[in-house]
């Protein structure tokens, strides 16, 4: 009797399946962590760094025409970074990574907690989307809106669909 419990037992935890879409979206979001933790380093790095002198030399190695329009309109951008500014980016990153993090890991694991978090962040940060489509439209902005707006309701019917299903398992 005790070995068909335990067999009952591994059957349950064998026969059940992880959520694809959860599952994507937490892979997503694991992928952003680490772009975001990249760019935080690289805003470390370049702290005490000519970014003017960083441009050009990758201009050299693109094969870019270092006096050209592009790179002009870069290096004269980039002057304008103080290392206190790359510090904060640096910071903002760092966070935002852990964050993502977070959210990645929670949701390939399906804890409920992380679906949670999920959308609360996600919601925050539409207004900011909203308004920098307003300032500067582009087709990256309006693709990485969309995409949010789909995980976001992906969420928000797994998160419906799964309380409908616990509240009829509790009757």
């Amino acid at each position: 009797m005790a070995s068909e419990h335990k067999a009952g037992a591994v059957h349950k935890c064998v026969a059940r399946h992880h959520d694809g879409g959860l599952l994507t979206i937490g892979l997503l979001k694991l992928v952003e962590a680490v772009f975001f933790f990249l760019v935080g380093v690289g805003a470390i790095h370049f702290i005490h760094h000519d970014l003017g002198d960083a441009a050009t030399q990758l201009a050299g190695r693109l094969r870019v025409d270092p006096d050209g329009r592009l790179v002009s309109y870069v290096i004269d951008h980039l002057d304008a970074i103080t290392a206190l500014r790359l510090k904060q980016i640096g910071v903002a990153t760092f966070f935002y990574a852990g964050l993502r993090t977070t959210e990645g890991i929670g949701l390939v694991l399906e804890k409920k907690w992380a679906e949670y978090l999920t959308v609360i962040v996600t919601v925050s940060f539409l207004p900011w989307e909203l308004y920098e489509i307003a300032r500067h439209p582009d087709w990256v902005r309006v693709c990485l809106l969309v995409a949010n707006l789909i995980v976001l309701a992906y969420l928000v019917w797994w998160l419906g669909r799964n309380r409908r299903t616990e509240a009829v398992a509790a009757d």
